[in-house]
């Protein structure tokens, strides 16, 4: 019987602790009908870049739980901004901490998280007369810039 050996989480014991920043970001596209419900407050679930910020704060804290080689990482920050490029909404997490590895998983999932719950809230308009959504989708998922202190 031969025997797979799996890595669990990587020894960075030894590495220095040193200053991080990672930006990711990525986007929902909708449509018109949608934009409008959302920045005018028409979502029946509520506020749905408030909300959506608070489940990207929270991905971003419990990344470790979320991705299994992720580190448990002292976060020192998190910035979570919106924006519109047409019918499509940007969201955009910079996430910053002193520690031995990087934190751009962190970023990504905080993103993720966000653009998952403004999907959720505004869903019901998205779909059309067969239950599908023609238009929604998410994409463009990316880590925009890393920083890594000497």
């Amino acid at each position: 019987m031969s025997k797979k050996r799996i890595e669990g989480i990587v020894n960075i014991g030894q590495k220095p602790v040193v200053e991080r920043r990672a930006t990711a970001r990525g986007c929902v596209v909708l449509g018109p009908e949608t934009k409008i419900a959302v920045t005018t407050g028409g979502i029946k679930k509520g506020d749905v870049l408030e909300a959506s910020t608070i489940a990207a704060i929270q991905a971003v804290k419990e990344t470790p739980r979320i991705v299994p080689h992720c580190h448990p990482i002292p976060l020192e920050g998190t910035e979570v901004t919106w924006s519109w490029e047409g019918t499509s909404l940007w969201c955009t997490v910079t996430v910053s901490a002193h520690y031995k590895t990087g934190i751009e998983m962190e970023a990504l999932t905080g993103v993720a998280a966000g653009l998952l719950c403004v999907f959720d809230m505004v869903k019901s308009l998205e779909k059309d007369e067969n239950g599908q959504y023609p238009v929604a989708r998410i994409t463009n998922l990316e880590v925009v810039k890393k920083f890594k202190g000497a």
